[in-house]
């Protein structure tokens, strides 16, 4: 975010501090239990979010050096993105032209070629065909329109936008409606990956995504861990189309009023999370940042989720090697111990038959807001 933009938030979150008040909606909203369980709802959201639009996989820095390539199935298509010699980032289906396996697996560095095991096919790290053995039996397909199929992949503001859909078009900031201002400025292609830690959890998507969705759970859920830390049911709220922001306070906040808003850190005293829509929740903590990318399971229960921390400087020692384990540790526990268990439970909840609707409150606009902006996609397509 912008120094101007923090102020107005920061100006917001001490007025909430004070009147002990927070982020409202004009009225509550009841969230239908089926968008949690409809298998009919569940294959629509994967075809329209997952299989034909466009979502981020991450920061640049996944990637950041030419022959740096790595795998992608978590929206249920083979994806596979690859960094040539020139530096350039390319997306495409990691399935060969010529019997349909797999050309890659992981992730590496330093490639040069991707090689079918199959027989043996290879092809560049721009995707062009560039050898196939016993080639005079396949002069009828030429090389030219025999390479991986490409995917539209963009890379702005230091992250990477793909649609698993080779006919798809988008424009990052059509997507981003008003947010690419945020990211900009937060400089994101100087920061480093540090680690990535994949998930599996037996809960719908959109119910990891709502667990960033508010601060009201914090001092009952998270009593011992977060709350010490972070006022509860204290936060800004702002939509950028489907996309929104929030800013939450950290229990030092209220030092900012002894000083002038010149020397207000309010990165410092805050946690920023947004969410881009439909499944990355972006959080920028002090001197860090987390990426949170959520996929549908093989069912409407299920999510698979992979977290990326990211750094503003390379490791190079121990003690900073420490230092990032030990809070990507906390971060991870907590999550693990406290955030997710509960929502499996919710899960379960929701096949119970106790509702028909859970009800979001005033003070949880954001998650109002992920929601509807969820149901009019759906209804849009």
């Amino acid at each position: 975010m912008r120094q101007e933009d923090l102020i107005v938030e920061a100006r917001k979150l001490l007025g909430h501090l004070k009147n002990r008040t927070t982020a409202l909606a004009d009225d509550i909203y009841r969230n239908p239990v089926t968008d949690y369980t409809c298998e009919k709802q569940a294959e629509h959201e994967r075809e329209l979010f997952f299989r034909k639009g466009a979502f981020t996989v991450g920061l640049s820095a996944l990637l950041p050096n030419p022959g740096d390539w790595m795998t992608h199935d978590y929206a249920g298509v083979p994806i596979l993105l690859a960094r040539d010699k020139e530096g350039k980032l390319g997306g495409f289906l990691n399935v060969c032209r010529h019997r349909g396996a797999r050309v890659a697996e992981g992730s590496g560095s330093g490639e040069k070629d991707f090689r079918c095991p199959y027989h043996g096919w290879c092809y560049g790290l721009d995707g062009a065909l560039i050898a196939r053995p016993d080639e005079a039996s396949f002069a009828a397909a030429p090389r030219e329109t025999h390479g991986l199929r490409p995917l539209p992949v963009v890379e702005k503001y230091g992250m990477i936008w793909i649609s698993p859909d080779p006919e798809a078009k988008f424009d990052v900031d059509d997507l981003l409606c008003g947010m690419g201002e945020d990211l900009a400025a937060f400089g994101l292609d100087t920061y480093h990956h540090y680690e990535t830690r994949v998930l599996h959890r037996k809960m719908n998507w959109k119910l990891a995504v709502d667990t960033f969705g508010e601060t009201y759970h914090l001092q009952h859920l998270h009593p011992n861990t977060v709350d010490p830390l972070f006022h509860s049911n204290r936060c800004t709220f702002d939509a950028f189309g489907p996309n929104h922001r929030m800013l939450a306070a950290r229990k030092t906040f209220d030092a900012l009023r002894q000083v002038p808003e010149s020397e207000w850190d309010v990165f410092d005293n805050t946690v920023l999370i947004s969410v881009l829509f439909p499944n990355t929740v972006f959080t920028y903590q002090r001197d860090h940042i987390e990426t949170w990318h959520m996929f549908p399971g093989n069912t409407v229960g299920e999510t698979v989720m992979y977290v990326s921390l990211y750094i503003p400087e390379r490791v190079d020692n121990p003690k900073a090697k420490e230092h990032w384990d030990r809070n990507f540790n906390l971060l991870m526990a907590t999550v693990e111990m406290e955030d997710f268990p509960t929502c499996e439970g919710m899960q379960r909840g929701f096949l119970s038959g106790a509702q028909d609707a859970i009800t979001f409150g005033r003070n949880e606009p954001a998650l109002q807001h992920y929601h509807k902006s969820i149901r009019a996609a759906l209804a849009a397509a």
